[in-house]
């Protein structure tokens, strides 16, 4: 799952982070980077192109929530993220 956030200095960035757990209302995740309690993100589902078709993957639309949990473990950010509005 791609990842973006505002960074603790304005700067935006875009991560690459790991699913572990998903619902309709939110998301576990494992990230390079660190984040913080009530910081905005927008998560963007990438999708495989259909068998055959030669062209680029779409992902879903993205999703957008809030980091209601942070925990590190071995240099790994686990974060749990609530979702704006459930998932359809």
């Amino acid at each position: 799952m791609f990842l973006r956030c505002a960074g603790s200095r304005g700067d935006e960035f875009l991560d690459l982070a790991k699913t572990l757990d998903i619902s309709a209302t939110g998301a576990y995740l494992a990230c390079p980077r660190p984040l913080r309690k009530n910081d905005l993100v927008t998560l963007t589902i990438p999708a495989p192109p259909p068998p055959d078709s030669g062209v680029v993957p779409v992902g879903t639309p993205p999703i957008q929530g809030r980091v209601r949990r942070v925990e590190s473990s071995g240099g790994v950010h686990l974060v749990g993220i609530e979702f704006a509005r459930p998932l359809d």
